[in-house]
């Protein structure tokens, strides 16, 4: 029996955040595209960053004055198009006088808001952290400090909107789908997919992630070894430590920085750690020593002592950064590397090493600029950079009309709690009123799973953002899982079951 085969100008293996900015983009100029993901979106490193789109303040002092430009050129593009998963924060470095000098951290922070076109966020100031309510929680040695702005993500929504914008343009979007085998065969690529579908392609994207090699050496085969430094980043959440809504950058005495952010309403988050990791990403976990270090780093500024006892949750990712021969982990280059392999007259393969959520969608140019032109001529769509000024779903509103989009929703939907309300719009934006869907009571919604998880949401949820689990649920399209039981999440994993 003939296996079925799909014939896409673009296929893409890895549906983190570089994978699916790419199939966004692609898509958007007019390329046919398929990408396929082998568990769920958004799942590995891209759900495990620090949750920032941030310029990379301590990048300046390796020198990586094109990477933290970039950076900061991004934040402002990405909040404008999707200002309900993104938004400003304030960020607290007080001065520890052990450590860098006071003179080296204006001079970074002048940089910092004059290097990337700042144009809405706010600028650097100093303060008197005696008088000021951020120095309250902090040891009285710290006097000093400065504070600056940079923005917050939901990593893994960004993630899934991507994708879910690519799917409406045209895109194909497999998820829970590896990608087994790809050979050149007569001028293109042969995909086997598991299931036993086959894809034939013009041209192939290894955005793999930590897998990167993995899908070079036993996917593509190919002759050259993947240049990869896996780099370990850990996370934890205590309960809240601070009753203001700024974040805290600190120094720690080994030269790294960490940060103290404030979380999902009830609880601080802290991070992260760099260490080189071996093995498998997909079983990556922090160790005793990674808790004990953020513990000790956040208790040397915090006048309340961070214990391993107070962590709630923690989180890991594997980093899949360009070896570039650094000799510590935390200085190799964040920076992001697209290589090519381009043979003449066989099929293109671009490998994507390194790079941060922020520059996702520069990420994502560039890849094109680089494998489109050994794709065909695409068909009739937007010109490159068309991502900049294109919301993506539910982003469709103003920067700064987020409080003026809850307040509607409110006022339309009286039956929902005002929490509620809020964590639907951070979610969703506009496209709340898809999943809530013509409902003028509570009981429309259908049941309700915890922390406000309706019946209706899960449906929304399976309907457009590729859910099939309870984890998906609980700790990728949301963080509720840090408000729902193990038997509550069981009972989405059956909602599931029944919808699909």
């Amino acid at each position: 029996m003939n296996e079925p085969v799909t014939s896409v100008d673009l296929a893409i293996i890895g549906g983190g955040i570089n994978g699916a900015g790419i199939a966004r983009d692609a898509v958007g100029r007019g390329w046919s595209v398929l990408l396929a993901e082998k568990a769920d979106l958004g799942g590995a490193t891209s759900a495990a960053s620090t949750k920032l789109i941030h310029g990379g303040l301590r990048y300046l002092e390796h020198y990586e004055f094109r990477l933290v430009r970039e950076a900061l050129m991004e934040r402002e593009v990405l909040w404008g198009i999707a200002p309900h998963i993104i938004w400003p924060l304030r960020f607290v470095l007080p001065h520890h006088r052990g450590l860098r000098p006071a003179w080296l951290l204006r001079t970074g922070l002048f940089l910092y808001d004059h290097i990337g076109g700042r144009k809405r966020l706010p600028a650097t100031r100093t303060l008197d952290l005696r008088s000021d309510p951020s120095g309250a929680p902090l040891k009285p040695e710290f006097t000093r400090g400065f504070e600056y702005s940079d923005c917050w993500v939901e990593d893994s929504r960004l993630v899934v909107l991507n994708a879910q914008d690519a799917r409406e343009r045209g895109a194909e979007i497999l998820t829970r789908t590896a990608v087994l085998s790809a050979e050149r065969e007569e001028g293109a690529w042969t995909l086997r997919l598991e299931g036993g579908r086959i894809v034939r392609a013009l041209g192939l994207v290894n955005a793999a992630g930590p897998w990167v090699a993995d899908v070079l050496g036993g996917v593509v085969r190919a002759n050259t070894p993947a240049k990869v430094r896996l780099v370990k980043g850990s996370h934890i959440v205590v309960p809240r430590l601070c009753a203001h809504d700024r974040c805290y950058i600190f120094q720690n005495a080994d030269h790294r920085i960490f940060f103290a952010i404030p979380y999902e309403g009830a609880f601080t988050l802290i991070g992260t750690t760099d260490q080189d990791f071996a093995g498998d990403p997909a079983d990556v976990a922090i160790s005793e020593s990674e808790i004990a270090y953020l513990c000790a780093g956040a208790s040397a500024y915090f006048r309340a002592p961070v214990r391993p006892a107070d962590v709630v949750w923690t989180y890991s990712g594997v980093r899949p950064l360009y070896d570039d021969g650094a000799s510590a982990a935390q200085e190799a280059t964040r920076d992001y590397v697209l290589e090519l392999d381009s043979a003449p007259g066989q099929p293109p393969v671009l490998s994507v090493f390194g790079g941060k959520i922020t520059t996702y969608r520069r990420l994502a140019e560039s890849a094109l600029a680089k494998i489109g032109p050994h794709l065909p001529v695409p068909r009739a769509g937007k010109v490159a950079g068309w991502t900049a000024g294109a919301a993506l779903p539910g982003g469709d509103f103003p920067r700064e009309g987020f409080e003026a989009l809850v307040t509607d929703v409110q006022r339309r939907h009286a039956y929902l709690s005002a929490p509620l309300v809020r964590r639907l719009v951070r979610a969703y934006g506009t496209r709340v009123e898809a999943l809530l869907d013509g409902a003028t009571t509570l009981g429309d919604l259908g049941a309700v799973y915890g922390a406000g998880i309706t019946a209706a949401e899960l449906a929304y949820l399976v309907r457009h953002e590729f859910v099939r689990t309870g984890a998906d649920v609980a700790w990728r399209r949301s963080k509720l899982g840090l408000r729902l039981g193990a038997g509550e999440i069981a009972k989405i994993d059956l909602a599931l079951q029944r919808l699909l």
